[in-house]
């Protein structure tokens, strides 16, 4: 430590950067926790536009549809839970390149595929990295940013979500149309998803909070080269950690103090993603049905994708005023109403704009409920929490193409599939008034 270095005796660091003005290296990890959030966009939107076209060459009909567009859901159910473990076990930043190069893996894979179930294996091993990803970069967005930030900067990380899908229908369609081949959507996937790796890798430290309760050998030279590099002063000691703090488990999620936060934000989550999920799964193929062509259910799934960017972005600006839960309250009840608008639209340009209506809702509610997972879950289980939460919503939310799939099979008409489909949304907007967050 030199005279030149900014020090200060007995803070603790992690209140430094919660009460600090945000760098611009922490903005800038902020901005990569959006790109890396935009990975999951398009692998969703990667399947859902290619899902057509597979269907077509392989002779599939909707049920069997369904069952490929559930397939990385059950992986991220798996990812979210198990990597999410990990992550407050030995680290976020370890746990982020792993999962990285699975989404990879995976994306390049399914252009390998040869039939349904070689596709359904590949789709899952991607999305394991998926869900391992999401339980780690909500932890990251609130461990880099400031107390009175936190919410925003975990709502612009959530329309990472949305900016993907725009980004990747446009892309997407003009592959389609050019080339119609459905295996270049997934081979820009991997390239785009490997180009993240070094990026992260040289930019973003392992996070300070998670230092702080786990201690490593030579903790305190980490946490001052990451306090240096976000531009705030290094300390001389660390705070006391007991070891029973620093071997709080898993198990902390279901102790009694906790139970009711967890199971409530599980099943809101649950309900409103399986809601969600629709548009995100069926929008292309539902336009198809309508008797247009994949290029313009490339087109609907933008139109959703820019009105889920445009909901995310308002909501978080919205947190700096108003209640987070009562903000996704309200977007969980609009998203059911406007998801079951987009079922009664035959018309496309009708269709496009309950479309961006039903994807500024739809989204801004998932947005919502990232924002809430910081404020429900402390540090040694935050990233396990977070998991735990999108792996009951992802991995039972795959019920929901899978659903919607045999409802079309036997014949049921959209906008009863809609209104069906758009129930979850409401009911989790009830369970979600029950919440308490801890003070």
């Amino acid at each position: 430590m030199t005279a030149n270095d900014k020090t200060i005796l007995n803070p603790d660091p992690r209140e430094i950067i919660d009460k600090s003005p945000m760098s611009l290296l922490q903005i800038f990890i902020i901005a990569i926790t959006v790109g890396l959030n935009a990975m999951d966009g398009i692998d969703v939107l990667s399947i859902s536009l290619a899902a057509p076209d597979i269907a077509r060459e392989w002779g599939l009909n909707d049920t069997v549809v369904g069952f490929i567009l559930s397939m990385e859901l059950i992986g991220m159910g798996i990812g979210s839970i198990a990597l999410g473990w990990v992550a407050d076990a030995t680290g976020r930043r370890k746990t982020m390149l792993v999962c990285l190069v699975m989404m990879a893996l995976g994306m390049f894979m399914v252009t390998q595929s040869a039939n349904v179930v070689e596709l359904s294996i590949y789709r899952i091993i991607t999305g394991l990295g998926i869900g391992g990803l999401l339980a780690s970069i909500t932890a990251i967005t609130a461990e880099f940013s400031n107390l009175k930030n936190r919410a925003l900067c975990i709502s612009i990380m959530a329309i990472g979500y949305p900016l993907g899908g725009i980004v990747g229908s446009k892309i997407a369609g003009w592959l389609l149309h050019t080339y119609g081949d459905w295996r270049l959507i997934f081979y820009f996937g991997a390239v785009l998803t490997l180009a993240f790796v070094p990026l992260f890798y040289f930019v973003v430290p392992e996070t300070v909070h998670w230092l702080i309760r786990k201690q490593p050998k030579g903790a305190l030279d980490k946490v001052n080269k990451t306090l240096k590099s976000i531009g705030h002063e290094i300390v001389t000691m660390l705070p006391d950690v007991t070891v029973e703090t620093r071997n709080k488990s898993y198990s902390d999620l279901f102790s009694s103090s906790m139970i009711r936060i967890t199971t409530i934000i599980s099943i809101a989550y649950f309900l409103q993603i399986s809601t969600y999920y629709f548009v995100l799964k069926w929008v292309p193929k539902v336009v198809v049905k309508m008797g247009f062509a994949s290029a313009d259910g490339a087109q609907m799934m933008m139109f959703a994708n820019i009105g889920g960017a445009l909901g995310g972005i308002i909501l978080g600006l919205l947190t700096l005023r108003v209640s987070v839960k009562i903000l996704t309250v309200a977007t969980l009840i609009f998203s059911a109403v406007f998801i079951t608008i987009l079922g009664t639209t035959t018309d496309l340009n009708y269709f496009a704009f309950f479309a961006v209506l039903s994807g500024f809702f739809g989204n801004a509610g998932i947005v919502g409920m990232y924002a809430l997972f910081p404020a429900a879950f402390p540090t040694h289980v935050r990233a396990s929490g977070t998991g735990f939460v999108l792996g009951i919503g992802r991995g039972g939310a795959y019920l929901s193409p899978v659903i919607v799939g045999v409802m079309f099979n036997h014949g049921f008409s959209l906008p009863v599939v809609t209104m069906i489909i758009s129930i979850g949304a409401l009911i989790g907007a009830g369970v979600l008034m029950f919440l308490k967050l801890q003070k």
